[in-house]
C-alpha cells in the first residue's frame, strides 16, 4: 500500500455534506488529502482517503474522522465515491462539489498509482 499527501485548492462555499433525510445542505472545503490504494479483487481497487478540512470548514456533528472511499476499476476509472467516518460508511453523502475536489485529487495524484497496480 502506498500513501500520498497533497495540498489542493479549497473552494469557497457555504454548504457541506448532505445528511440523509436532512434538507440542510452545506459544502466542505478540503485542504489536504492522504490516500492509500489497495486491490480488493481482480476487478476493483479501493482508495482510502484521509481528509483535512480547510480553515472555516467544519465536519458535521458526530463525525469523528472524516474520510472517503474511492472505488476504481483496474483501468483507474472511478466507479463510486463514498464518505466514511473512522473508516466505515456513515449516514452522510458528499455534495457534487465535494466529489469534484476528490476527483481532482485522484486524477492528479493517485490515478497513475492505481493504473500501475494491474
Amino acid at each position: 500500500m502506498r500513501w500520498k499527501i497533497w495540498c489542493g485548492p479549497a473552494r469557497k462555499g457555504e454548504r457541506e455534506m448532505i445528511e440523509y433525510g436532512n434538507p440542510d445542505i452545506r459544502e466542505l472545503r478540503f485542504a489536504r488529502f492522504r490516500s492509500r490504494a489497495e486491490a480488493r479483487s481482480e476487478q476493483w481497487i479501493d482508495v482510502e482517503v484521509s481528509l483535512e478540512l480547510a480553515e472555516g470548514s467544519e465536519a458535521p456533528e458526530g463525525i469523528v474522522e472524516l474520510g472517503a472511499l474511492i472505488v476504481c476499476t483496474r483501468r483507474g476509472d472511478i466507479v463510486e465515491i463514498v464518505p466514511q467516518d473512522e473508516g466505515r460508511d456513515c449516514e452522510y453523502q458528499f455534495t457534487e462539489q465535494e466529489k469534484a475536489q476528490l476527483r481532482t485529487y485522484y486524477e492528479q495524484e493517485v490515478r497513475s498509482t492505481v493504473e500501475n497496480m494491474r
